[in-house]
């Protein structure tokens, strides 16, 4: 098993996880609905599934029929 010969001080510790870093992510803006969203997903918005501003998959029908 491995063992440290030496202590590792605070500051060299730290220099070696600069660049563990969280990264922000970027967020679009729908042009049809105006939703903000994760680039290149697919998001809902009132029951629809919205990808790069068209309609995949229409739930607002289904739900009304239910009703």
């Amino acid at each position: 098993m491995a063992h440290p010969k030496r202590k590792i001080s605070r500051t060299r510790r730290d220099k070696r996880r600069t660049h563990y870093k969280a990264s922000v992510p970027t967020i679009a803006t729908c042009p049809t609905t105006g939703e903000a969203h994760l680039y290149h997903r697919a998001h809902w918005h009132e029951g629809k599934l919205y990808y790069r501003g068209q309609v995949l998959i229409d739930n607002s029908e289904k739900e009304e029929n239910l009703a």
